[in-house]
């Protein structure tokens, strides 16, 4: 199978199905000297993980990472400090399947016959034949996105460390949309609102809070640790701390559910989605991606624009459209009205408007990146729909299945976000080296 690698300088390649024993991240390009955790990448993890609220399945994987390769496994000298620090070499993620279950799997054998319209379970049958890996979808299952986000946590940190934030948020769900905000306060917000859900996320608490994982102990130690977790996954989910959206906002000024920065917005698009779902089926949004201090002349012309490399995020299932800046809003304007006019302030040039998301000619323009991704509802609905038997051939009906989530917008957001930090980041690597290189070259 190919197409399972992004990037050039810094690239990842993802492995690995919803059924099989788990998921892998690979990454290679990644800069020698970045200090390492099992627990800051799964408190990226756990915000794209199902069962957490109203609005997502019950499904029951705790999407615990293992850090196989990629870091030093002691000091290299002794009282060098640099243990658990990258070391250059290819950086390697395993995620266990640790919700893995015969019951799930005899309920797919049952239902493998009919595809579900909306998945891709049909052309993939027709790819890949009788072999057609289709015990939960595989590789084309949502829940391969987990490896999008620990891949894109690590990439997200250095260009943190390079002045870089990216982050994300619910811009629109079930026909709701939030208001336009500055962007320094939407940050403030996720922010708090990620904080909020390591705190009340009981696998983080239990395993990396308290302990019983930590970056002192071996592979093989860790493995017997997560055997133990999967028997008391339920023990462990019964640990969540009681909350109500009122304490959730006094605490940390959030809505509890929705990641979206107005709150009232929020309380507005939970209600338009539940009522939605109370009738059997599903609905869609928009998530805004955003990234503040990227240097101007990042990407490459024609082919690696950069805006044509985030329209790769594409590839994140259920997203089927990507805009950038006003997007498809251009067509409505007048030249007048689309161009970011710009003027000289004390020797900086400013933008009188970002109508572009900060990307001109496929080069960024040192304003803040602004890309949007329309969501498509939840294609598995509690409503009867009509397909077929795919060895037969004849017209079935496939029955209504409860065990869903009623939109996915609440679970691409975290997806988008390091997806755009791994396109940075690449676009980042080349952009620093092609600087540092016309430097040594160009006349004095």
């Amino acid at each position: 199978m190919i197409g399972c690698s992004l990037g050039r300088c810094v690239q990842i390649t993802v492995a690995g199905g919803s059924y099989q024993e788990g998921l892998t991240a690979i990454l290679q390009g990644i800069p020698p000297g970045i200090l390492l955790t099992e627990q800051e990448i799964y408190g990226d993890m756990l915000l794209r993980k199902p069962g957490v609220d109203e609005l997502s399945s019950p499904r029951k994987e705790p999407d615990l990472p293992v850090i196989y390769a990629g870091l030093n496994a002691a000091d290299t000298i002794e009282g060098a400090g640099n243990r658990n620090h990258t070391n250059g070499t290819p950086l390697i993620i395993l995620i266990p399947n640790l919700d893995r279950h015969f019951i799930h799997i005899k309920q797919y054998q049952d239902t493998n016959r009919t595809p579900r319209p909306g998945h891709a379970s049909y052309a993939s049958f027709t790819k890949y034949g009788l072999d057609d890996d289709a015990i939960g979808a595989g590789i084309f299952s949502g829940r391969y996105t987990t490896t999008i986000v620990a891949g894109g946590y690590v990439a997200k940190k250095i260009l943190g460390l390079c002045g870089i934030r990216v982050f994300s948020y619910i811009r629109e769900l079930a026909g709701v949309r939030c208001p336009d905000m500055d962007y320094e306060k939407v940050f403030s917000y996720t922010e708090s609102y990620k904080k909020m859900r390591r705190d009340t996320d009981p696998f983080f608490q239990e395993i990396y809070v308290k302990g019983r994982i930590n970056m002192d102990m071996r592979f093989f130690e860790k493995m017997r640790v997560l055997a133990e977790v999967e028997k008391e996954i339920e023990d462990i989910r019964s640990k969540a701390l009681r909350i109500t959206p009122e304490s959730v906002y006094e605490k940390y000024g959030v809505h509890s559910v929705i990641n979206c920065p107005n709150t009232d917005t929020a309380k507005g698009m939970l209600e338009a989605a539940n009522k939605i779902n109370a009738e059997g089926d599903s609905s869609g949004g928009v998530v805004e991606v955003v990234a503040l201090g990227v240097p101007a002349g990042l990407g490459e012309p024609v082919f690696n624009k950069m805006d044509a490399e985030l329209g790769r995020m594409l590839g994140i299932g259920a997203v089927k459209g990507v805009e950038i800046g006003a997007g498809f809003a251009v067509k409505d304007m007048r030249g007048s009205q689309s161009n970011d006019q710009m003027r000289s302030e004390k020797g900086k040039v400013v933008f009188l408007s970002n109508n572009a998301g900060g990307i001109t000619g496929g080069l960024t323009t040192g304003q803040s990146i602004v890309a949007r991704l329309a969501v498509k509802p939840t294609p598995t609905i509690a409503k009867e729909q009509l397909t077929f038997d795919k060895y037969t051939h004849k017209n079935k009906i496939l029955s209504a299945i409860t065990r869903r989530d009623s939109t996915i917008v609440g679970r691409i957001w975290p997806v988008a976000e390091n997806y755009m930090a791994l396109v940075l980041l690449d676009q980042l690597m080349a952009h620093y080296g092609y600087q540092m290189l016309k430097e040594k070259v160009s006349p004095k």
